[in-house]
This record gives C-alpha cells, structure tokens and sequence, in this order.
C-alpha cells in the first residue's frame, strides 16, 4: 500500500520556482506563492524563484541557468501552458528534456478533472528531466499548483513514500553521463 514510510529519513531538495507571465510581479505572483509556501512547509528548501516573461529565450535561459547549478534539485514552473498565442512554456522546455515524463500530464488531469471538468484538457502540463534536474511545467492558476503538488509532487519529492519515489533515483539520472565519461 502506498504511503510514507516513516522508518525513512526525509530528505530535503532544493527547488526553484519559475513564474512565466508577461503581467504578474512577485507581490501578485499567487500561483508562486502557492509553490513557495507548500514546498518550504513540507521542509524543502527554496533554492531560487523568478519571474520571466513569455517569451521561450527567456523561458529556456533561466531553466538552463537553474539546471546547470548544483544548488537546484528540481524546478517548477507555473504559467503558459494554455492555447493562447503567449502560452509558450512546453516549447520553450520541452526541448531540453533528456527524458519526458509521460505520466505526469495523465495524472496531473486525472486530479483535475474532478475539480474542473472537462477544462483540465486546455492545460499542457508535462514535465522531464534535464541534467539530473527535474523539470516540473505546471498552469498558472494557485488551484492547479495546489493539484500537482498535493496530488503528485508533495509524495514524489518525499524520500520516505513508497513504494517508490524521485527522491532515491535522483544519483542515478546522470548515470549516462559517467558512463560516457568513463568510456
């Protein structure tokens, strides 16, 4: 059954928060604050957080900044996932995914469409992973955020849930790296 294994030890990860909105100001940036608030309450810590506009340069350069520092563990980005002709982020991020996380979108929307029915197909969430980094691209609203993270990645970025988390693979994603390193 799953559930947290409290025998563990819980670990902490650095995350940053990426805001993509050409509006929003950290004094009104809800959806942020939202993640800042969750992620610092369940004992992480908030290793950087930003707002970029959007625009996919601007997007995909402060990702790539974030990825290659060794204090960032995983990123979250909130805001232009929609339809819109603004809503850029999965383009902007997509790209630099080593590895695609199919399944989050699918669980992402099964969480949502209780809550908003059939709204939850204008939303493309998706997430991956890029230099050992996960790279989490939620919607721009507080209530999906508040989904992704109660929902999947409260458990997911917890070392102690079982049967299994990100957390324990998280020295083996640049395995590909050493090996080629070694070779």
């Amino acid at each position: 059954m799953p559930g947290i294994d409290e025998s563990r030890s819980f670990i902490p990860l650095n995350i940053a928060v990426l805001t993509v909105s050409d509006t929003r100001k950290l004094a009104e940036d809800r959806s942020g604050d939202t993640l800042v608030d969750r992620l610092t309450k369940a004992g992480h810590v908030l290793a950087d957080r930003a707002i970029v506009t959007d625009d996919v340069s601007a997007i995909a350069g402060k990702v790539r900044e974030w990825i290659s520092s060794t204090g960032v563990d995983v990123i979250i980005t909130t805001g232009g996932t929609g339809f819109t002709g603004r809503d850029v982020t999965p383009e902007a991020l997509e790209p630099l995914f080593e590895k695609r996380m199919e399944g989050f979108s699918s669980v992402f929307h099964a969480l949502s469409f209780p809550k908003i029915g059939t709204s939850t197909i204008q939303s493309r969430a998706t997430a991956g992973v890029a230099g050992a980094t996960y790279i989490f691209v939620l919607p721009g609203s507080p209530g999906a955020c508040k989904d992704a993270w109660d929902g999947i990645l409260s458990q997911q970025l917890d070392f102690r849930y079982r049967p299994c988390n990100f957390v324990e693979i998280m020295p083996r994603l640049d395995e590909h790296l050493k090996r080629g390193a070694g070779s």
